[in-house]
């Protein structure tokens, strides 16, 4: 070997050994892997940064956005909030949830998928009195097998789209992963549904204990809009849905005057307010499904122009401007354009309007603003923001608007009237004009470490390849199976592909994985398709370990996983995968 193929395969082995490890960030990992790779000579100095502008690189950044503009529109919420019923049975409700899961990763990203959906599955399971642990794993895997449908439902596809083009010319299609995608999803939703949470250890079967935490209840009002005169409804009517957002009704407001005991019989008039207790998320959740506004909503407003709101709960400590006065006295919402919405005390409950409540010391506040004003309103008024506590509000009158936007940047791609770069980018500006993302949403949305991730390990990967390492390994595999027939040889890169990911991250994989496959079958000399599709399945399927995938990751906190729970379900259902992914790769992609 040539002084650069030693260099290239000891500086990978390196990567992959921090990256195993764990103990440093993987961005920083391969951020410096190539700057190490630069100062050695081994990546031309006119490449060195020409990842970050890779089209991989911008797709994954602009899928990200355009998966917060949808979940902020609530387009998502009108499919998933029907699945949050403590009556489901368990399979039922796992079967549903994956489908779900599964159906939106493939349109808005498995990560995404999974953010939006954990929630409603905690919910579900705490209103059912099981372990969150028995549901979260399944729909973890199935986001992760619902992400393969489609060229945006996960970065391999996009990875190893857009090498098709660098080495063949062109790259795979928005639905060309379709196919296969499909036939590995339908078979692993139907194995996590029937099978998969029955294999869990026998403690996540045992009832939850209590873990002595629970979130601050609000006691907050809600506006009522324009009640038709044909429609008449009462206090009564709306308890069904506070129910099932866990949200407590204690009270009516007429005339700027609580009506005695809880007005359960009281009918309903236009500009009334209710007086609720509940969480944060939940009050937001009963607002938008009743259709209740707030004191003050009407500064919000600005159109499809208007900006993102959101819920954030800050602490009034001794010397907060606010102690000793209202938010009325203060012209919070007048002079601020913020709105105090609730108040939390030490679990009593608010006698008073909340707008005329006289705040006290340790008192939490439940503000609402767009981000900007919420941060200079606090700083005004001298409270502090809980770290991690805030709660977008949800712009669900823009939820047909977002999707229209969507389906046009995904038809422009698929009929060529547009690059997929461009279609999506087109996306964002409009959601970024329309309010459904605000400036600030559009950085934090983007997983930046990823970015640095894949921007970083783009250059070397080349280097990679066009050192000879590549066809090094690929020779490797080719001897090991000489004699066999091809599909062997994908069979086993295929185990290959999917062991490492099971470790690294999967788009680092990806990126390895991708020139070998395409090397392996020049020298068979078939259709590198089904060797860069089966790259493709292998990378995204990383069940063995909760550090595989992101998703994994995400749910073993609060699904209370250890990490060897990870392979009871992962081990079969990554074997399940092999043996319907690779005869369905022959079918649609035939060598």
């Amino acid at each position: 070997m040539t002084f650069d193929q030693t260099a290239l395969f000891l500086l990978f082995g390196a990567v992959f050994a921090l990256l195993v490890w764990g103990r440093i960030r993987f961005d920083l990992v391969a951020f410096g892997a190539l700057i190490l790779g630069a100062l050695l000579g081994l990546v031309p100095s006119d490449q060195i940064f020409s990842g970050f502008g890779h089209s991989a690189v911008i797709i994954i950044a602009l899928v990200l956005i355009v998966s917060r503009g949808l979940m902020n529109s609530g387009a998502v919420e009108l499919v998933a909030a029907r699945l949050l019923s403590a009556s489901n049975g368990l399979a039922r409700h796992v079967g549903l949830m994956s489908v779900v899961g599964a159906g939106l990763s493939g349109i808005i990203n498995n990560v995404a998928a999974l953010a939006l959906l954990m929630p409603l599955d905690l919910e579900a399971a705490r209103k059912a009195g099981r372990s969150p642990g028995l549901s979260l794993m399944p729909l973890s895997f199935a986001t992760i097998l619902g992400g393969m449908i489609t060229l945006i439902g996960t970065p391999p596809n996009i990875v190893i789209a857009e090498y098709r083009s660098d080495a063949l010319g062109s790259p795979f299609t928005m639905f060309d992963f379709a196919p296969v995608g499909l036939v590995v999803a339908v078979c692993g939703i139907a194995f996590v549904t029937l099978i998969g949470w029955r294999l869990l250890p026998g403690h996540f079967r045992q009832k939850p204990a209590e873990d002595g935490f629970a979130e601050s209840l609000y006691s907050a009002e809600l506006k009522l809009g324009d009640i038709p005169e044909d429609k008449p409804m009462t206090v009564g009517d709306l308890y069904p849905v506070a129910e099932e957002k866990d949200v407590a009704i204690i009270g009516l407001i007429r005339n700027g005057r609580r009506i005695r005991g809880f007005a359960r019989r009281e009918p309903l008039k236009s500009g009334d307010y209710l007086f609720v207790e509940g969480d944060p998320k939940a009050i937001e959740a009963f607002m938008g499904t009743a259709k209740l506004e707030f004191a003050g909503s009407e500064r919000h407003k600005g159109g499809i122009t208007g900006n993102a709101l959101t819920l954030t709960e800050a602490i009034a400590p001794d010397s907060a401007r606010i102690v000793g006065q209202s938010a009325f006295q203060t012209r919070l919402l007048y002079g601020q354009g913020v709105t105090l919405l609730g108040i939390s005390r030490q679990g009593r409950r608010i006698q008073k309007r909340v707008r005329h409540e006289i705040i006290r010391a340790g008192d939490v506040l439940l503000l609402l603003g767009t981000p900007d004003r919420l941060e200079s309103a606090s700083n005004w008024l001298g409270v502090l923001p809980l770290e991690g506590r805030s709660t977008g509000v949800i712009q669900r009158n823009k939820a047909w608007l977002a999707i229209a936007g969507f389906v046009l940047a995904i038809a422009a791609a698929v009929t060529g009237f547009a690059y997929l770069p461009v279609a999506l980018a087109a996306c964002v500006v409009f959601y970024a004009a329309s309010g459904l993302v605000s400036g600030t949403e559009v950085y934090q949305s983007v997983e930046w470490k990823v970015i640095v991730l894949l921007g970083s390990l783009i250059p070397l990967g080349q280097a990679f390849e066009q050192a000879g390492n590549a066809q090094l390994i690929a020779d490797g595999i080719t001897t090991l199976t000489a004699g066999a027939p091809a599909w062997v040889t994908l069979s086993v890169l295929m185990i290959v592909t999917m062991t490492l990911s099971d470790f690294l991250n999967n788009v680092a994989t990806c990126l390895i994985a991708a020139p070998i496959s395409v090397q392996i079958a020049n020298s068979l000399g078939v259709n590198p398709d089904p060797f860069l599709m089966g790259v493709a399945v292998a990378a995204s399927c990383a069940f063995l370990t909760p550090i595989g995938h992101k998703n994994n990751t995400i749910i073993m906190g609060p699904g209370g996983y250890r990490f060897g729970d990870y392979w009871r379900i992962g081990l079969p259902l990554e074997i399940l995968v092999l043996a319907v992914a690779i005869p369905a790769i022959l079918v649609f992609w035939p060598l």
